[in-house]
């Protein structure tokens, strides 16, 4: 049998097919050349030129046979040998450590020193602790808007992250921080006293409620208690954290 062929066809899968059925083998076994394509022929009216191809045997390596390894027969032992377990002394629960609330203090200050200096701020940090309320630490220093940011936003966010990294390791007793830079919280709180009353006169005035843009869980909360006493407006708060906002609606009278 020749090692090359040529072989004709309808089209070129035609012909490929005849020199498969010829070699005897499969149409993946073989490498083709094609001479000629199926065209037709002047105007379309002497019917069409057959497929034209070449085609050759694939040059298939012999199969690599892989000898398994042969086993070495391990000696027959009479006895296995007894293997005495190891008894490991069981881990001794270390006391919790009792909560320091000075210690707590001074890790949240060595905090802030880090990040002041990752930003190369100087600032200086006057720390007002009340068991209750909370331990306050006022910043002061140049170019602190940077802690402030909009609204406060930059501020409330180095609060959260300062709160979470001090008490991550305090499961029941914690300290809450409250962050200010130099009266920025007695600042705002006044502007929002004043947009509180805003708000509502623009409610009773309109007859529609009036929604107030997102603020903090701390910020809402002196909207609530500015208007709480206004007989004629009412609050709630509606949205998910951080989005949460304020809705002041004017309340029905009664006929």
């Amino acid at each position: 049998m020749p090692n090359v062929i040529e072989k004709t066809g309808k089209t070129v899968e035609d012909a490929i097919q005849a020199a498969a059925e010829e070699f005897g083998v499969d149409k993946s076994e073989l490498d083709i050349e094609i001479l000629e394509t199926p065209t037709k022929r002047l105007f379309g009216l002497f019917g069409e030129t057959p497929a034209k191809i070449r085609a050759s045997v694939k040059d298939v390596p012999p199969p690599v046979v892989i000898e398994e390894p042969k086993q070495i027969a391990e000696p027959v032992q009479d006895e296995e040998p007894t293997i005495e377990p190891v008894l490991e002394p069981s881990p001794v629960e270390e006391p919790a450590e009792p909560f320091d609330r000075d210690k707590v203090i001074d890790t949240a200050e060595d905090f802030l020193h880090n990040v002041f200096a990752a930003m190369d701020l100087e600032v200086v940090m006057k720390i007002e602790d009340d068991v209750e309320e909370g331990c306050l630490i006022e910043l002061s220093g140049k170019g602190l808007g940077i802690l402030i940011g909009r609204r406060g936003q930059a501020l409330d966010a180095l609060q959260y992250l300062l709160n979470l990294a001090v008490n991550r390791k305090n499961t029941e007793d914690k300290v809450h921080f409250i962050l200010d830079v130099e009266g920025y919280r007695q600042r705002r709180e006044q502007t929002l006293i004043k947009l509180a009353k805003g708000v509502a006169e623009r409610a009773i005035k309109t007859h529609h409620e009036v929604k107030l843009e997102p603020m903090n869980r701390y910020e809402r909360k002196i909207i609530h208690t500015v208007l709480q006493d206004n007989k004629r407006v009412e609050t709630h708060s509606a949205g998910e954290e951080p989005y949460r906002y304020i809705i002041v609606s004017p309340k029905r009278t009664k006929r």
